[in-house]
């Protein structure tokens, strides 16, 4: 189809047509390719998913501060042009869907017809993400208090929350041991076939309380992608098209760079993970509410972010979540919302969340490990506690 052609308003709704991925190991496991060959492999491994060429992609989006760049990939994978490139600002998890939503801008409009959304990491062979970085954004504000880690800064969030709500450390255990269950029956999973239990996260050994080691998300090594287009060019490819009914970006005022940075968001905010407004003009944009979600991938960098996440996007009130996950609802196959069924970041792989995208992709194709029985609606969305995030909603594409 030309570029040019006109098309339908709902021929034009983007959609993702194909994914892929490299293996996932822990970090430092792989070092016989490059972050950058590893980015190359998966968005290979998409196109290939998409059953297009690498000649038609004409886009690529990214975030986090990538060290890989689009001209450097359109010269690798052999791009014939470069119609659109992109990567969102903020930090790490929380651009992951508003690079999707970047891809999904490009091709509605026109800019684009094919764009890869891609994230490497090789932390093994660059600088940790964990490891205290004296240029982060307000690094002098937060370091002389002790505050150099992300599991420091959260730790603060979740040890109030914990006084407020009366959040017990098996709560927080749920959110690790439903990830680790779903990663058993993952075979790409880091945590494949290793069982979890109770005991194990509670005696685990503490990080910054309430805080211990199954809580925090892991550091892997690996790379994924995915290939947005149109639904009017869709209909031609052999792979069946996940359309993406919203996807936003959303900082809060006043919020900055919240518990990952300074600690200076609004009182009445300090106990949210920055995304209840996020949550609201995602629904509206879909037309949707927390009622119609089948599936989520929530984004887990700390099991008690992911129950704060909850209450964010409307699926408890505010302080209630710890019992909602109490009550069985985040479990495959029974629970009325089933998360990161893939593992996630706890249990899968930690590549800033766009594993757990591909993960929403498979739900709705129906080819995920831990399918949820007709899932017509997932929700994925970026890291919380951190700003902007970002969040989408996939469906089928009519």
């Amino acid at each position: 189809m030309a570029i040019n052609q006109p098309i339908t308003p709902h021929a034009r709704r983007a959609c993702i047509v194909g994914i892929g991925q490299t293996e996932y190991r822990r970090w430092g496991g792989i070092t016989d390719r490059s972050e950058f060959q590893l980015a190359c492999q998966a968005i290979m491994a998409a196109a290939s998913d998409a059953g297009i060429a690498l000649t038609q992609l004409d886009g690529f989006a990214t975030w986090a501060e990538p060290r890989i760049e689009a001209a450097t990939l359109q010269l690798a994978l052999g791009v014939p042009r470069l119609r659109y490139s992109s990567s969102v600002w903020g930090g790490r998890g929380g651009g992951t869907c508003g690079a999707v939503a970047h891809a999904a801008l490009a091709v509605e409009s026109g800019r684009a017809s094919h764009v890869a959304v891609y994230r490497s990491i090789a932390q093994g062979q660059s600088r940790r993400y964990g490891l205290f970085d004296p240029q982060r954004p307000l690094a002098n504000m937060t370091a002389p208090y002790g505050l150099v880690s992300a599991p420091q800064m959260i730790a603060l969030v979740l040890q109030r929350y914990a006084h407020c709500h009366e959040m017990q450390p098996s709560d927080m255990a749920e959110v690790a041991l439903v990830c680790r269950d779903n990663a058993s029956r993952n075979p790409h999973a880091i945590f494949h076939n290793s069982p979890l239990t109770l005991e194990q996260c509670l005696q685990a050994r503490p990080i910054a309380q309430p805080l211990r080691l199954y809580d925090c998300c892991m550091e892997s090594d690996g790379a994924c992608a995915l290939i947005v287009t149109t639904v009017e060019r869709a209909r031609d490819l052999g792979q069946t098209p996940v359309e993406i009914l919203a996807a936003t970006e959303w900082g809060e005022g006043q919020w900055g760079y919240g518990p990952m940075g300074s600690h200076n968001m609004p009182a009445d905010r300090y106990l949210t993970g920055g995304q209840k407004d996020l949550a609201q003009e995602l629904y509206a944009m879909a037309g949707l509410t927390p009622a119609d979600v089948d599936v989520a991938q929530i984004y887990d960098h700390f099991s008690g972010m992911v129950l704060i996440a909850l209450e964010d996007f409307g699926f408890c009130d505010v302080g209630q979540s710890a019992a909602f996950a109490r009550a069985g609802n985040l479990r495959w196959p029974h629970g009325s919302l089933p998360i990161n069924t893939a593992g996630g970041c706890l249990a899968e792989a930690y590549v800033h969340g766009l594993n757990n995208v591909l993960e929403g992709v498979r739900q709705i194709r129906g080819e995920s490990t831990s399918q949820v029985a007709d899932a017509q609606i997932c929700l994925v969305t970026g890291g919380s506690a951190i700003s902007p995030s970002s969040a989408m909603l996939l469906g089928t594409a009519a």
